[in-house]
């Protein structure tokens, strides 16, 4: 029985890490874009990721419970530096097309692409 409220807190801190961040953009979109601020909007989502992250860990995945931490230690950080090469990855390839775009100047006269624009 005890696992099973372990599991049934789990839930409901995962539910509740979901719809505070999801309240809070409610907020914004609806008091104009002004509370909470976009600093604040993104600070908040990164802390309820990380918390989402922490909760999930314990109450699912029982790390901290097995007689092998080590183990579990090396595979949560292959995970994390995986997440970070995907995320950076993504993040680096958005801005350079970003820049590649904005570099080319111009490129629709009128609705139509020019040969200096295009890239072909």
């Amino acid at each position: 029985m005890n696992k099973l409220i372990g599991y049934i807190t789990g839930f409901v801190l995962s539910i509740a890490l979901t719809l505070l961040p999801l309240g809070m953009i409610w907020m914004h979109n609806s008091g104009g874009h002004a509370f909470p601020s976009h600093e604040v909007l993104f600070g908040s989502f990164v802390l309820f990721a990380v918390l989402q992250l922490f909760v999930q860990l314990y109450f699912f995945l029982h790390i901290g419970d097995e007689a092998r931490p080590r183990w579990n230690l090396q595979a949560l950080v292959f995970a994390l530096l995986v997440v970070a090469i995907v995320v950076g990855g993504t993040l680096w390839i958005m801005d350079n097309l970003s820049h590649g775009q904005h570099e080319a100047g111009v490129p629709f006269i009128e609705g139509a692409i020019t040969p200096e624009g295009s890239n072909d």
